[in-house]
């Protein structure tokens, strides 16, 4: 026994016994909701009638899960923890639905699926079952803050869990498949920003039993010593658990978390009370048990247990081969149910003598359901930040230098409470939001230099230069009850697209379960966009995360473009304030004409789109052409557009339509914010020309707006994928959304300008022909451009 395990906790054989019925209970209750479709205790000889017509889900990973969540139920009721478990393997499901269904905290949410022969039946056969639930540890299984689907993102996760909840031990099972993945492997460095003071404390469970799908897993064909040192240099002290003899199993794994624990304890005693400043060598278990334990050893003279065969259905053909079905029977009754349940189904004690109680079972934590321990985010009075805007296009600022502003105000109003933080790929001064610093440095436990800058091993500004670890971290974070703002390189998102996927179905699925309460929502600030790449270019240059966004569930996704600091601020004040959402904001970090006041920012963006009447010059009357714009470089263009026009063309009657929420595009009955056709219509017209200047991808706004009576008439400009290192308005040039070729769209549009017009038509392509010849000379932009204002 090593000597800083605690020997109050450790367990007699008694309990150990009691350990290994609980265990036996989770298998069989693991492999029946494979299998089963009635006669759930076998109280009768098992035939096909007993038996799905469709086996679904994985046993291979299951017996696994169970020992761990047979024994993490020991500690935290012998030691009294807040615990939380984020269990990695994908498929995972039917374990923790057994454990959740035995500590009873299933039935409780689910009271047709209670603790006896009834709800054991329910149990079996809602399982991969049409009506029924997944076979992921999914949103409807209690105590789950992780999507079981896709492999890579658990540690992240329980990172993020644990960060600014100092009482709470978040234990994590990464399974060998999933380790192999570049997110998880990229997790392992997350204990760099663990704070022993202000945070709870992580311990992975990295699970080895052999297999993938249909391989072999790399990490469990490395030599013990060699995986050993991989974990130490990660920063962990590994404790090994092996075996395939249940008993010698269940004593090594109690005695692995006890030590594991006591270390735990101690190294935030010392954190917290002694003042050590040394970074931790936290524990990982590093478990080796076979895949498909405890199943068949062998089906048709081939083996299965240990093997690859077990990871989903070792038996496939139970219902047509009597033997199978003879060895499915022997398999179940080998956990000897008729020790661990009653005759009416229910556990017996010594099943439930390891369970914690109340709000300490894992599939009750608080910690789990994130809404209900949410509060309000404490946001200042926009007025306070708003930028002055006596008329429009006379001043510029930074936008997101803007919003960094009211951002360290919120920083500092959470400081003693600690749940907001603002997470980046190493790009948070570069996106202007380093007042942050002012209040909280970069959270970082490493080493240090004289020479480093705003590193605080207590900050709650997160930098690494992982996108999956700042979307993994931040997700965990909001999951358990805590507010955040992810802040990236509008090219770079794009990495974390599988994730985002998982998390709006999470919530899709969520807000239909009563007993999920909301979360605070995603918030996405996407900077440093395609139009204003003047450091590095083409491979900086995407703006198709919005499209992504907009494929997923309506009800969960909102996408903001917001024109300038004002708008922006009202839109990042709604997004913060709100629940059960993934909000994509694109804004500039570059000076930026402010067009609005911050009353008129905020109409306008509860509007979502709306006409600027002193940009127009429809006098009242019914326009000839509606300019449409959304993003703060088109607006930009279709503002000197319409200043173009009105010079060159002052008969002709324009309506300038700003568009600040994406989704007003969408009709009524597809999203909750969009318009009617009524006031599409009013909008922008049934029958007259609009060309529309839009951020992204031109084909976008046709897929929003097709539906409507006048799309026939809409043209789009926007990025079609011409991008290099040049000047800012090369960029709209080179991509036609310039404002002369605005203006020349508008000719070519409006009936009867084609001829009248022609002159002016030329004037706007050969100014496009001098911006061309100009750059090349003098490497800047036109004069007549690069000093424009809305009032020249």
């Amino acid at each position: 026994m090593p000597e800083d395990q605690d020997t109050r906790t450790a367990p007699t054989d008694e309990e150990l016994r009691t350990l290994d019925a609980h265990w036996r209970a989770a298998n069989y209750l693991a492999a029946g909701q494979i299998y089963l479709l009635a006669n759930p205790l076998l109280t009768e000889p098992l035939t096909p009638e007993h038996i799905k017509p469709r086996l679904l889900g994985h046993w291979g990973t299951s017996p696994g899960l169970n020992l761990v969540y047979t024994h993490l139920n020991r500690v935290i009721r012998a030691r009294g923890l807040d615990a939380l478990c984020v269990w990695g393997p994908g498929h995972g499901g039917p374990s923790v639905l057994a454990n959740s269904w035995l500590e009873g905290s299933y039935g409780e949410k689910y009271p047709d699926v209670g603790r006896d022969t009834r709800g054991m039946a329910r149990l079996f056969r809602q399982f991969s079952f049409p009506g029924g639930v997944p076979s992921h540890v999914a949103p409807e299984v209690p105590g789950s803050i992780h999507e079981g689907g896709e492999l890579g993102y658990s540690l992240a996760h329980a990172y993020g869990a644990a960060f600014d909840h100092p009482g709470l031990l978040v234990a994590c099972v990464i399974g060998d498949g999933e380790a192999e993945t570049g997110p998880l492997a990229a997790s392992w460095h997350s204990d760099k920003f663990l704070d022993p003071v202000h945070d709870g404390a992580v311990l992975p469970i990295l699970h080895l039993n052999g297999y993938k799908i249909a391989n072999p897993t790399v990490l469990s064909r490395l030599p013990e010593a060699e995986l050993d040192a991989l974990l130490r240099g990660y920063g962990h002290e590994p404790l090994h658990v092996a075996g395939d003899d249940p008993a010698t199993v269940h004593r090594a794994m109690a005695r692995a978390l006890d030590t594991a624990l006591d270390r735990i304890a101690a190294a935030q005693r010392a954190a917290r009370e002694d003042g050590a400043a040394e970074r931790v060598a936290w524990p990982v278990i590093v478990l080796r048990t076979p895949k498909g334990w405890t199943g068949p050893a062998e089906v048709d003279g081939t083996p299965v247990e240990n093997t690859w065969r077990s990871h989903q259905v070792p038996l496939p053909g139970v219902r047509e081969n009597p033997e199978h079905l003879r060895q499915l029977e022997a398999w179940l009754r080998s956990y000897r149910p008729e020790e661990l349940f009653d005759a009416e189904g229910r556990p017996v004690a010594d099943v439930l003598a390891c369970v914690p109680e109340g709000a300490r079972r894992l599939g009750a934590t608080p910690y789990a359901n994130g809404g209900l321990l949410v509060r309000e985010l404490p946001l200042p009075d926009l007025d306070d930040f708003a930028v002055p805007v006596d008329k429009p296009g006379a001043t510029l600022h930074e936008p997101t230098g803007v919003l960094g502003d009211l951002l360290r105000q919120v920083m500092k109003d959470t400081a003693g409470r600690r749940d907001f933080r603002l997470v980046g790929p190493d790009e948070t001064a570069s996106n202007r939001l380093q007042a942050v610093y002012d209040v909280s440095g970069k959270a970082w436990q490493a080493g240090t230099l004289d020479v480093d800058e705003h590193l605080d091993p207590h900050g709650r500004v997160m930098e690494v230069l992982s996108e999956h670890l700042c979307q993994g971290w931040l997700e965990g974070y909001l999951l358990t009850g805590r507010h955040g703002l992810f802040s990236c390189y509008e090219a770079f998102v794009h990495i974390v697209d599988s994730m985002v996927n998982q998390h709006i179905k999470w919530l899709r699925t969520s807000r239909e379960l009563s007993w999920r309460a909301p979360i605070a929502s995603l918030n996405y600030l996407l900077t440093s966009h395609v139009w204003r790449q003047d450091h590095n270019g083409f491979s900086h240059q995407d703006p198709g995360f919005v499209d992504h966004v907009l494929n997923k569930s309506p009800e969960v996704v909102r996408v903001y473009l917001p024109p300038d600091a004002n708008t922006l601020l009202s839109v990042a004040d709604h997004a913060l304030r709100s629940r059960d959402y993934v909000n994509v904001i694109v804004a500039g970090k570059q000076p930026c004409f402010d067009w609005l006041s911050m009353d008129e920012a905020r109409v306008h963006c509860a509007r979502g789109a709306g006409i600027w009447e002193w940009a127009g010059t429809e006098n009242g009357g019914e326009p000839d052409v509606v300019l449409g714009c959304a993003g703060d470089v088109p607006t930009q263009e279709v503002l000197a557009a319409a200043q173009l026009l009105r010079r060159h063309l002052p008969e002709l009657a324009v309506r300038v339509v700003n568009v600040v929420d994406l989704t007003r595009l969408l009709p009524r009955e597809e999203h909750p914010h969009g318009m009617t056709d009524f006031e599409y219509d009013g909008l922008f017209t049934t029958d007259r020309p609009v060309v529309f200047a839009y951020h992204g991808y031109p084909w976008l706004i046709h897929r929003l707006a097709y539906r409507r009576t006048g799309h026939e008439n809409l043209h789009v400009r926007g990025y079609k994928e011409s991008g290099t290192t040049t000047t800012p308005f090369d960029m709209v040039v080179r991509n036609d959304l310039d404002r002369y070729r605005l203006v020349m769209d508008v000719i070519d549009r409006v009936p009867g300008l084609a001829v009248r017009a022609a002159a002016v038509r030329q004037r706007m392509a050969d100014a496009r022909a001098r911006h061309h010849d100009w750059i090349r000379a003098h490497g800047t932009d036109l004069p007549e451009v690069a000093e424009w204002s809305w009032n020249a």
